[in-house]
């Protein structure tokens, strides 16, 4: 398979294999909820070096496939089954997993889709981490902050996004496409390894 071919149109075992990363994902979602929660006695902002989590999946997936809208289908299917799981934001975490793959998404985009290393992924989650925060404030959810407390807002879930849905989801990526079980999704040419 050559590397044109491969970036071509997403296949249906793409899709298949982002819905079940997604699924894993959405499950994942639904329980960092109240882990989030409990950052929140901490102060400060705390809870905002985790939200990174809600953004792996998007990262993950486009790791694993490569391929444009990955990241949105993730989020937006991670979201899907965070939802009906039950998650404690309701419809508006349908919204928020699109913006959010979409924030990741255009990142990707600016690398025509060829780039996976480190960097990029880590812009990727800062990306969707940027597109959270216009949503939170468009639903006015963080618009009566004062200036430091928007600051460390800001920072911190920048911060936990590269953390979490950069370095992790890089690393995790990685770790999986040393055991092989990536090469029938996306057969690792010389230089997919040493770009990880």
């Amino acid at each position: 398979m050559t590397n044109q071919s491969s970036r071509a149109g997403l296949k249906l075992t793409d899709i298949l294999v982002t819905i079940v990363i997604a699924a894993v994902f959405g499950v994942v979602y639904k329980i960092w909820g109240p882990t989030y929660d409990l950052m929140k006695p901490f102060g400060f902002q705390a809870e905002q070096l985790i939200y990174g989590m809600w953004f792996i999946a998007g990262t993950f997936a486009f790791l694993i496939i490569r391929k444009p809208g990955i990241a949105i289908l993730a989020e937006v299917a991670a979201a899907t089954v965070s939802a009906f799981l039950g998650s404690e934001w309701g419809i508006s975490t349908l919204v928020y997993g699109f913006i959010q793959g979409l924030g990741a998404e255009i990142i990707f985009m600016l690398f025509l889709y060829r780039s996976a290393n480190l960097f990029t992924v880590s812009l990727a989650a800062a990306g969707a981490a940027a597109a959270s925060l216009v949503l939170d404030f468009s639903y006015g959810y963080i618009e009566s902050l004062s200036a430091w407390n928007y600051t460390l807002l800001i920072g911190f879930r920048l911060l936990g996004s590269i953390v979490i849905a950069g370095i992790v989801a890089y690393y995790l990526a990685k770790a999986l496409e040393l055991t092989g079980v990536t090469k029938s999704l996306r057969p690792a040419s010389k230089d997919d390894y040493e770009a990880l």
